[in-house]
């Protein structure tokens, strides 16, 4: 789990197609300012907001291996090039963003990136089945960076980004036409299950088992 509030600026350095016949690739990542120190092999770090395994570490840097299924449903991770980096959350941290799980839903589209004064208004169009989950004043989190949105309109959303956001972030680096990983709030996950569930039933449970 992770709170979408990014660490650093990391630095896709390598990509080499791991020899298992399943078209595997194997990322290297300059970790830049995030500290490796308490990262050990099997965890978790976001790259670009997707959750992805650490399989080796040395000095600055790490690797993680890709499939080419989140390879196909994702944005970021297919060439070398600045990735934002966010650690798993542990119990006691400050949740300062909001609960965002790694699993990227869907990517869009960048419309609009507009200065307004040092901040920058960013349009997004959302795939058009991720719009229900998209709500005014709510949160989303877009590569990896949890943001609360503006307006929205359809399946097209505006959040403002401030002066620090675009530092810290690959977000400043974004522009009409740009593709963007996009992770729903956890929570509008759940209520749709749970407004699904047939009156009655447990949720979670299955109509059938084997």
């Amino acid at each position: 789990m992770f709170s979408g509030i990014i660490a650093a600026l990391g630095q896709i350095t390598c990509i080499t197609a791991r020899d298992d016949g399943a078209g595997t690739v194997r990322l290297t990542i300059d970790a830049g300012r995030l500290a490796l120190d308490d990262v050990n092999l099997g965890d978790s770090i976001a790259c670009n907001g997707v959750c992805l395994t650490v399989v080796d570490r040395r000095d600055n840097s790490f690797c993680v291996d890709v499939s080419p299924e989140s390879l196909a449903c994702t944005v970021g991770l297919a060439t070398p090039g600045p990735v934002n980096l966010e650690k798993a959350l542990r119990l006691a941290d400050r949740l300062g963003g909001h609960l965002v799980s790694g699993h990227v839903d869907g990517v869009g589209e960048v419309l609009r990136f507009d200065p307004v004064g040092d901040n920058r208004l960013l349009e997004i169009r959302a795939p058009a089945a991720l719009a229900r989950y998209i709500a005014r004043k709510g949160s989303i989190t877009v590569d990896g960076v949890s943001l609360t949105t503006n307006s929205v309109d359809g399946a097209a959303f505006s959040i403002n980004l401030i002066p620090h956001t675009l530092d810290a972030t690959t977000l400043g680096r974004l522009q009409p036409g740009s593709r963007v990983n996009l992770e729903i709030d956890l929570i509008a996950r759940y209520v749709e299950r749970m407004l699904g569930a047939p009156s009655g039933e447990p949720v979670g449970s299955t109509a059938a088992s084997s």
